[in-house]
């Protein structure tokens, strides 16, 4: 696939962001503007691998090695090598619902697992990805295309995020009708609230999405809680089945002195409330309900939600921005018991922190750091921090790795706004209860794997509210696998993939 000396010839050169200075003077987009011509000769770069482990998404070492929608990767790069974009494109969407949104948000699994990077920088795919359907979108390449034929039968999804959004995509497809219930005032989840605006547009990208769905006979429902604002029961008798997509939402708290302290946040709850006044307003009218203009802002986690607390607490126009981490720096290229084709766990420096930087002169990250407590002022508002140096030792009593603090290593940090960003633990369980489903021991639903079928008759499960915390792709690909097995049970059969 490509042009076979397409590696020896090009070198690996991603689509660049926009300057760090610049682009923290907005909330667009934080990439610059693509080059086709430049794209095309990034896709040369494919090998021709005899075999290739970009698009079979498995587990390795517990994360995801490959493609988890198994994307047609070296078909759809050779395409675009050639100059054959509205093919690539019809390529794409053979695995992937939504190549918009991956091509934005995912940390590509399918980069990690290129061939091409046990000997040199793997082919930029998700660039690639992202480049075809954004060039669909321009080109006109994606008009509405409903089923020429309905079933008959009525299905109800519960949440709008990727897996849900995939899910209703397929059944849609395939004939039924399809209604999405989604519990805020904007469809999308995670997609709409939990990502901010920088890294995945909400207007010109999500809700463009949203829009050709319903155009193609899909109706969506918002403010609608069920369980609490609508009878699941009611939705039951009004479906021949339901699929529950309501992601893992329940966050992991700190509990430690001074939690309840008035400016300590979960990073949901921030990030919500900053699109959410973007969205409305454009931060005309107010600014946002949890604003950290001129604070100092110590944010708890070092994964993605952590590095959008950074990066949206930067555009507010804090004082400063830190981000603690309890783990250890990772190091600058593959350690020996991380081979490839594993998820490389490498350093890397995402866009909140290279911001940082360029603010601050210093990348805001803090290693091996625990949190003690925090500490308040006369007005019950959090003003410091106290952290301590851990290391990583071999318990005793556990006979597990785990932190310990390091004697001596005490100390506060000004904290006018702390952020929670310490993943999530499951699923609420409002619906899970009113349902009686049957939970696992990490209180995620049981449904079997390539099944999704819960212990009540007629109702399915799939992305983070089954499998836990996961990423964008892999919701897609449980949504699409729910889609299937919702058919099979509705038709008897299924043509689905």
């Amino acid at each position: 696939m490509g042009k076979p000396t397409g590696f020896l010839e090009f070198q690996r050169q991603p689509i660049p962001n926009r300057p760090p200075l610049e682009r923290v003077k907005d909330w667009k987009e934080v990439h610059a503007d693509r080059n086709d011509d430049d794209v095309s000769g990034q896709a040369s770069r494919c090998m021709d691998c005899g075999t290739p482990y970009c698009h079979t998404g498995i587990n390795i070492g517990g994360m995801a090695s490959g493609c988890p929608v198994n994307n047609l990767i070296p078909e759809w790069n050779d395409l675009v090598y050639k100059g054959r974009w509205e093919e690539a494109l019809e390529r794409l969407r053979k695995t992937n619902n939504f190549p918009e949104f991956t091509g934005r948000v995912c940390p590509a699994p399918c980069e990690g697992s290129c061939v091409l990077g046990v000997i040199e920088p793997q082919v930029t795919i998700k660039n690639i990805e992202c480049s075809i359907i954004d060039r669909g979108w321009e080109e006109g390449w994606l008009p509405p295309q409903p089923p020429e034929q309905r079933t008959g039968k009525k299905v109800a999804v519960i949440g709008s995020g990727p897996a849900g959004l995939s899910c209703a995509d397929q059944l849609n497809q395939a004939g039924h009708e399809v209604t999405v219930y989604e519990r805020a005032d904007r469809i999308g989840g995670l997609l709409m609230y939990g990502i901010p605006n920088m890294k995945l547009d909400k207007r010109e990208v999500v809700e463009r999405r949203v829009n050709l769905m319903r155009d193609e006979g899909i109706k969506f429902v918002t403010n609608a809680h069920i369980g609490v604002t609508h009878d699941i029961a009611d939705i039951r008798q009004e479906s021949d089945a339901v699929v529950l997509c309501c992601g893992a939402t329940n966050p992991r708290d700190l509990p430690i002195e001074g939690r309840d302290l008035d400016g300590v946040h979960f990073a949901m709850e921030f990030l919500t409330t900053n699109t959410r006044s973007l969205l409305d307003n454009d931060f005309d009218e107010s600014r946002p309900a949890i604003d950290a203009k001129g604070k100092h802002v110590v944010v708890i986690g070092g994964g993605d939600t952590g590095t959008d607390c950074v990066g949206t607490s930067l555009r507010h126009g804090c004082a400063s921005v830190v981000q603690l981490e309890i783990m250890a720096q990772p190091p600058g290229e593959r350690a020996p018991n991380n081979p490839w084709p594993e998820w490389p766990r490498t350093l890397k420096v995402d866009y909140g922190q290279e911001e940082a930087q360029a603010i601050q002169g210093d990348d805001p990250r803090e290693y091996l750091v625990t949190t003690k407590r925090m500490i308040g002022n006369n007005s019950g508002a959090v003003s410091e921090v106290e952290i301590s140096g851990v290391e990583w030792k071999h318990h005793e009593v556990t006979k597990r790795m785990g932190p310990q603090d390091v004697a001596g290593s005490q100390r506060t940090i000004k904290a006018d706004l702390v952020l929670l960003a310490m993943g999530f633990l499951g699923p609420e369980q409002t619906l899970v209860e009113k349902l009686g489903l049957k939970t696992d021991a990490r209180s995620n639903v049981d449904a079997p794997f390539e099944k999704y079928t819960t212990s009540v008759e007629g109702v399915f499960s799939a992305g983070d509210m089954r499998r836990g915390q996961s990423l964008v792709v892999w919701a897609i690909n449980e949504g699409r696998g729910a889609a299937r097995e919702c058919d099979r049970y509705l038709m008897k059969r299924t043509t689905l993939p």
